[in-house]
């Protein structure tokens, strides 16, 4: 597999909008293998979005420490209770903020094989996914953030 490079700061690609994939084919495969690589690769990254490596694709890798997730069109289908989250973002290296998401969702989204599926996330995961999904949505944490934290 290959390590991508990451997108930071006031690059274009971090806020657009990414397109719905189509259909799950060893490409896409290639591209969430190679997506896992990169985030396993940073000391910090708990999940990557596809448009932080330049693919404008609704693609997502996540690993909060209880395995590898790959997720092709998620979608948040519900949202509970709130959390106020420290949160960073690899595409802003050394920038950390206090930011506000739900405290559980339910995510619809498209494996590698094609099926579709559903996850519910609590907590850092929840978080995670929230943060991963607005990336999809060309939003990035730092629009979000209630109160930076020096790091």
């Amino acid at each position: 597999m290959a390590l991508r490079e990451i997108r930071t700061f006031d690059d274009p690609v971090l806020r657009k909008k990414c397109r719905t994939v189509d259909g799950v084919d060893d490409r896409i495969r290639t591209i969430l293998s190679d997506m896992a690589d990169t985030m396993y690769s940073t000391a910090s990254g708990g999940g990557l979005a596809a448009n932080q490596v330049g693919i404008l694709r609704r693609l997502v890798v996540i690993d909060v420490g209880e395995g590898l997730l790959k997720l092709i069109n998620p979608e948040i289908v519900s949202t509970e209770g709130v959390q106020i989250v420290n949160e960073g973002c690899l595409s802003f290296p050394n920038i950390w903020g206090k930011v506000n998401r739900p405290k559980k969702v339910t995510v619809k989204y498209i494996n590698e094989n094609g099926e579709t599926n559903c996850i519910d996330g609590e907590g850092l995961l929840a978080q995670c996914l929230c943060h991963e999904i607005d990336h999809l949505d060309g939003i990035v944490f730092v629009n979000k953030v209630i109160e930076f934290i020096k790091a």
